[in-house]
């Protein structure tokens, strides 16, 4: 997790052992899921311009939650600890960004040989992505208060968009972190769900 050749928030390096299974949402949470469109208001555009606190919620009432930091980038980059979800080159046919977009998101899954190897579609590109994690420097640790969902003025993180950084934040490695309660055009969410041993 962690990136040696990013920007200081992306240091140290470090190996995290997920010791359970999770699930996360194959796209980011729609228009039409949400119920209410955000910015963008197509039916399939993925859900944008709400607080981290309306993602928070949402996920918990559908029964799931906020990926934390350590999932959201496992998800991307898988076990080899890819740049991108696809490999190390950024190939922009593979994700919906600052050079194809027309400053606009897409519909969810539009660019599926993007997808990373769980089969999750737009981790690269289309919204920044909210996750549970309260911004902390690294190494990660899901046990130091970073996931206490309870805390509501603390910044959180967000990952996986492009905005007007072009390849440096398209790489899954990056991370953002703004107010619980800001709103923002190009930050989305996903979800996830611990999986059970019976389920």
């Amino acid at each position: 997790m962690g990136n040696e050749d990013g920007r200081r928030d992306e240091k140290p390096v470090t190996r995290v052992c997920i010791d359970y299974t999770f699930w996360i949402d194959r796209t980011e949470v729609t228009n039409q899921a949400f119920g209410q469109p955000g910015n963008a208001t197509g039916d399939l555009q993925p859900r944008e311009n709400l607080t981290w606190f309306e993602a928070r919620d949402f996920c918990t009432a559908r029964g799931s939650r906020l990926p934390t930091e350590a999932e959201w980038e496992y998800a991307a980059r898988g076990p080899d600890g890819l740049v991108y979800p696809w490999g190390n080159e950024l190939i922009d046919d593979l994700l919906v960004f600052e050079r194809n977009s027309g400053n606009q998101t897409a519909s969810v899954g539009s660019k599926p040989e993007g997808a990373s190897w769980v089969g999750a579609v737009d981790m690269a590109g289309n919204v920044w992505e909210w996750v549970s994690s309260r911004y902390e420097p690294y190494p990660y640790s899901a046990i130091d208060g970073r996931e206490d969902l309870t805390d509501n003025t603390a910044q959180r993180v967000y990952r996986g968009g492009t905005g007007s950084y072009i390849d440096f934040a398209a790489g899954m490695m990056i991370r953002f972190r703004a107010a619980p309660d800001t709103r923002d055009w190009f930050v989305g969410f996903r979800c996830a769900r611990t999986t059970l041993p019976d389920s």
